[in-house]
């Protein structure tokens, strides 16, 4: 069975912890624009030290990282944690943390952060949120996707949350761009796109992240898949959602054949694939060449181009919760059901 947070409520503390990639100091305003953003809406904010500090891609040494995160965790005053964006070596922390003694608390993040989010819903059962980074919440308007977020964490568990897919995406990362009236430039029309060109259904368990950090996973105690269907789902199907960060065509299918091999994708019901600025073909081989690929391999129903990942904006996966995705003619719609 899953285990779902108590529901966030407004005047609760939300705490923010650099569990990766801290931010330099020349971007410190986008962590105090968005706490204002939160305390705007009625939430108070608490700003660890490892946010404020980035050198050789992290924030801090790995105990210092684990310890505060720790420390959020077990703050009963401290009722959601989300890192300030991802980075590249989170894994560190991973062999150092407890994961039997973690009590449901909502975390959210992508990137590295869902290196993190994936083994502890695998391991404790707990849902967590592959959803937005905090720093991309520092607007006075959160957009219609984004905004999801905290519709999930302010939900009660056996409700269900509806998610259209969006309307635009950004093209490009503007960090320093006034927000306008929201932080992504959403100036792209979105099309998701099915292989076989034809509209899927499908349904199941969500498990979300980013293939770049999450192959690392396999073959580690925390990427033990085929344990949490046995042990929290009771066989039930799993849905999949990824997204490429940064590997070109023939890294990112060599990547999703590893997670083929490993058997990720067994007993699986679909696989969601977000739009992603990478994907370089090479010697005329594509990213979607290696989708295609895989649906012959494993014969599941594949969507692309979605909400989610580095492209944004994306909508909010939990893992662990139980979801229906239809794509149809170009635009989708996920059913999330918190049971």
């Amino acid at each position: 069975m899953i285990r779902y947070p108590e529901p966030l409520k407004i005047g609760q503390t939300i705490g923010v912890t650099a569990t990766s990639s801290g931010v330099e100091s020349e971007l410190h305003h986008l962590l105090r624009k968005a706490a204002h953003q939160f305390e705007k809406r009625g939430f108070s904010v608490l700003l660890g030290e490892t946010v404020w500090t980035n050198e050789k891609l992290t924030s801090t040494p790995k105990e210092m990282r684990l310890a505060e995160f720790k420390e959020m965790m077990e703050d009963d005053d401290v009722y959601a944690v989300i890192p300030p964006w991802g980075g590249h070596f989170l894994s560190e922390i991973l062999p150092l943390l407890n994961f039997g003694e973690m009590k449901p608390k909502w975390i959210v993040g992508y990137s590295d952060t869902s290196t993190l989010l994936l083994p502890i819903t695998l391991l404790t059962g707990i849902a967590t949120v592959h959803g937005t980074n905090f720093v991309d919440l520092r607007s006075d308007a959160w957009d219609p996707v984004t905004s999801k977020f905290i519709e999930v964490l302010t939900a009660s568990r056996g409700e269900m949350i509806v998610q259209p897919s969006s309307e635009k995406h950004q093209s490009e990362w503007q960090h320093f761009a006034p927000s306008d009236p929201y932080v992504f430039k959403l100036d792209t029309e979105t099309e998701w796109k099915t292989i076989g060109n034809k509209p899927v259904r499908f349904e199941g368990r969500l498990l979300a992240g980013c293939i770049d950090t999450i192959r690392h996973l396999v073959g580690t105690p925390f990427g033990d898949v085929k344990r949490f269907q046995e042990e929290f789902i009771a066989g039930e199907k799993i849905v999949w959602a990824l997204e490429n960060s940064d590997m070109d065509a023939p890294d990112f299918y060599r990547s999703i054949l590893q997670l083929h091999n490993a058997g990720w994708f067994d007993n699986a019901a679909g696989i969601v694939f977000g739009r992603t600025a990478a994907g370089i073909a090479k010697g005329g081989f594509s990213d979607v060449d290696a989708l295609e690929r895989l649906g012959e391999l494993t014969g599941l129903p594949i969507a692309y181009d979605a909400d989610i990942g580095h492209v944004p904006p994306q909508m909010t996966f939990v893992n662990g919760a139980y979801a229906e995705i239809e794509v149809v003619e170009g635009k989708a719609i996920m059913k999330t059901k918190l049971i």
